[in-house]
């Protein structure tokens, strides 16, 4: 979403552009037309893209609010990575054409701007953002659904996706001139042994917060996310069309498996019941995470659980140990500068009463002493 000047009754992060608006509308009805076109790109741009391989794709995954952006935006900072940024949309499809245009075209001056999370994190159009989804709803159209599993698992096999998807990456690590590909994908939590099938090289990075500080961060965003919506009906859009929805007035859990968890989940969230809903739709997420880790040891060994506490708490040892398992050579100069800006959230606190956390404690403590927390609640 861009920002624009705002008028008295909306909120400057939810506005989005009548050029963005009609533009992302045009790419997200036609989407087959799309992948032809990115097909076709890719038979003419053959040449500069024979000799790019994707070397060790790196992905960042984790329930949204859980750091996911952060360790997005350091990684993106190395000069190995390349990602997708706010200015590839909404011609993503054709990752190639639309860079080298967008170079040829002289850049306003952009002053960056807090993102409609209001959570202190500025952005401009060269920011990487999380738009990977885009190529997964093109082929999988009902990929969101919440009545479907949305779990591909190793034995997953999408020939045209999977042809598609590697040429696209390759695209964007040859306009961009970068060796190692990056992609933020939340959704991505629920694809981890198909990734891995299609990139056994591949490095994982998963993210995961205490749950009662995780879930009253959910709340807070869902709040926010339902008022600026409302407010600006195109922002609903845009969201859909980017695959985000976490929040707002089209929310919709990801279904890993249980049909009847995800439909209560759903019933929950309807009915106002916030704090049981998160609290299930959490330890459904992570319960998954833990059983696909368990299940598969090539997986646990490519992937690295980060958790939040430690991202804020430690902030250089776990970003060295980030950077290492992620396989890219980084300076202490760069450790310590990165590690000064982080530190646990001041702009909120968890405001449950005692019934409240008992009922968090309750239903994610199992699967939170799975990753090393003394209990569910904090």
């Amino acid at each position: 979403m861009n920002a624009r000047q705002p008028t008295p009754d909306t909120d400057p992060g939810f506005q989005v552009t009548p050029w963005m608006h009609h533009a992302g509308g045009w790419v997200h009805r036609h989407p087959r037309a799309w992948i032809k076109l990115g097909n076709l790109e890719t038979r003419i741009v053959g040449d500069a893209i024979a000799d790019v391989t994707v070397d060790r794709p790196i992905y960042v995954a984790g329930l949204a609010r859980s750091g996911t952006t952060i360790v997005l935006e350091h990684l993106a900072a190395h000069p190995e990575v390349a990602t997708h940024r706010y200015a590839d949309f909404p011609f993503l499809p054709v990752p190639y054409w639309w860079n080298r245009w967008l170079s040829l075209v002289p850049g306003a001056t952009e002053q960056a701007r807090e993102r409609a999370h209001q959570d202190g994190i500025k952005v401009t159009s060269k920011s990487p953002e999380a738009f990977e989804e885009m190529l997964w709803m093109a082929f999988f159209p009902d990929i969101h659904d919440p009545a479907r599993s949305a779990v591909l698992g190793r034995d997953a096999s999408y020939p045209e996706f999977e042809a598609f998807y590697d040429q696209h990456i390759r695209k964007l690590l040859a306009v961009r001139k970068r060796r190692r590909y990056l992609a933020k994908g939340n959704y991505n939590l629920a694809r981890l042994g198909y990734l891995h099938r299609l990139y056994p090289d591949a490095r994982f990075l998963l993210m995961i917060r205490d749950p009662v500080w995780h879930i009253a961060s959910l709340m807070k965003q869902q709040d926010l996310f339902v008022a600026g919506e409302s407010k600006e009906p195109r922002a609903l859009d845009h969201m859909r069309r980017v695959g985000h929805y976490e929040f707002g007035l089209d929310r919709r859990a990801i279904n890993t498996g249980d049909d009847k968890l995800t439909a209560y989940i759903g019933e929950l969230w309807n009915g106002g019941n916030e704090v049981e809903g998160w609290a299930r739709y959490w330890a459904a997420i992570y319960e998954h995470v833990a059983d696909a880790l368990e299940q598969d040891p090539a997986l646990r060994e490519a992937a690295r659980v980060v958790r939040y506490e430690d991202l804020c708490g430690t902030p250089r040892d776990t970003l060295e140990a980030l950077f290492a398992h992620a396989g890219l050579a980084v300076s202490g100069d760069t450790l310590e500068q990165a590690a000064a800006g982080l530190h646990a959230p001041t702009y909120y606190q968890p405001r449950f009463n005692d019934r409240e956390r008992s009922l968090i404690e309750a239903i994610t403590a199992p699967v939170a002493r799975r990753f090393g927390y003394s209990t569910g609640g904090g």
